[in-house]
């Protein structure tokens, strides 16, 4: 972490999908900059290890519920930080159209219900939103028609909601991650032939960590992307531009 370690003193975060991964790495890089912060989600899996810092407050959510989000968002007096990070892929079972919608119910809908769930709370603040995107926003992927689908949306909803969201004083941002090493993409990696063919694309020819898309995520939070909203920044080790 390369910030000021008390940077983010008296602030208030709350990231979801933040059990693991990704959002628990933004969750860690929050809180280790002095925000109170709550990593909300679903329970992990039996077995699954627990990697958030222990100042980190841990809390049950299910976005696709407007009770669970409204629930959550009412235990906040104050609010400064929402990142949202739950979500889903199911590689070639996207193509039917129950878990198609399953899949853009969290993806998508979840993070919309966050966001304006979060927007009074954030105007008190002049608070600010990061959603997670994917390089997904930017070409298609063939056996995750629902995934691409809906990280092409939290990209464009990004977008929209910076505009919305601007005379607020909310400033709203995305990260757009590349491939990266997380409990998600365990079946890209342990396969020897598409992990090579990823690894191949990619100019840093490795994957990339939670925390490097951690920090980035950090910085759009912070006063130093003071005027920035509506940006979509890629963490990806160079695959979108290869």
């Amino acid at each position: 972490m390369t910030f000021q370690t008390d940077l983010l003193e008296g602030k208030t975060a709350l990231v979801t999908g933040a059990l693991s991964g990704i959002g628990a790495a933004i969750a860690n890089g929050l809180a280790q900059l002095g925000a109170k912060t709550v990593a909300a989600g679903l329970p992990l899996p039996e077995g699954a290890p627990d990697t958030l810092r222990s100042e980190v407050e841990r809390a049950t959510l299910d976005v696709r519920s407007a009770d669970d989000v409204t629930a959550m968002l009412n235990g906040f007096e104050h609010l400064d930080i929402v990142v949202n990070c739950a979500g889903v892929i199911s590689r070639v079972e996207e193509h039917r159209i129950d878990v198609f919608e399953r899949v853009m119910d969290i993806n998508l809908n979840g993070t919309m219900r966050v966001c304006a769930g979060a927007r009074e709370l954030l105007k008190a603040s002049s608070g600010c939103i990061v959603n997670t995107a994917s390089m997904l926003s930017f070409f298609g992927g063939g056996l995750v028609p629902a995934y691409s689908a809906s990280k092409g949306a939290v990209a464009q909803l990004t977008k929209s909601l910076a505009i919305a969201y601007a005379a607020d004083g909310i400033r709203v941002n995305a990260i757009a991650p590349g491939w990266i090493a997380t409990p998600l993409t365990q079946a890209l990696q342990d396969d020897e032939g598409r992990s090579q063919a990823i690894l191949d694309r990619t100019p840093m020819r490795r994957w990339g960590t939670p925390e490097e898309v951690a920090q980035v995520a950090v910085f759009l939070c912070t006063p130093a992307a003071s005027f920035m909203t509506g940006a979509i920044v890629p963490v990806d080790g160079g695959y979108l531009v290869a």
